[in-house]
């Protein structure tokens, strides 16, 4: 990283960063050919893995069938600040391998941390929702993180 003191070093923070932002972008590639996607997902610190849902079918499913590893972000945008050509942000940038998960219980889980992340009312969307048939025809996707760094801007630096 060119920018040392936008660096950051701190595990916790880039797990934070995770865990706050509502959407993720990831980046495959088929024969050399760069394919983005932007998805809601869950974090589960602990496992230090991501989730996502998706339909069974589709482009991003015949990529990551055919080279699963990926390269992702989750931007906290804080806006470009007026008068100081300057914008602040803090960023993850993560490396990770992708499956889909077959189990039953474990799909469930994955759509519990999810559900947890994004919704005010979790336990009412999991009573109403997560049903056997609902959990069975669903894709969920894992990204198991391999490698993370992160940046920010956090301040205006005036640079003339």
């Amino acid at each position: 990283m060119r920018r040392k003191e936008k660096a950051i070093e701190s595990i916790e923070e880039m797990k934070y960063i995770l865990q706050t932002v509502k959407h993720i972008t990831i980046a495959m590639c088929e024969d050399n050919v760069p394919y983005l996607v932007t998805l809601s997902h869950g974090y589960d610190p602990e496992q230090h893995r991501i989730y996502f849902h998706c339909a069974s079918e589709g482009k991003k499913i015949d990529i990551l069938k055919k080279n699963n590893i990926i390269w992702g972000q989750a931007l906290i945008d804080e806006g470009y600040v007026q008068g100081s050509c300057d914008h602040l942000y803090a960023t993850t940038q993560f490396k990770g391998k992708v499956t889909f998960i077959e189990d039953f219980e474990e799909k469930k889980t994955a759509l519990q941390v999810m559900i947890r992340k994004l919704d005010n009312k979790p336990e009412e969307i999991e009573k109403a929702q997560l049903t056997e048939k609902s959990i069975s025809r669903v894709a969920i996707g894992k990204i198991d993180i391999e490698y993370m760094s992160g940046k920010r801007a956090k301040e205006v630096v005036i640079s003339l």
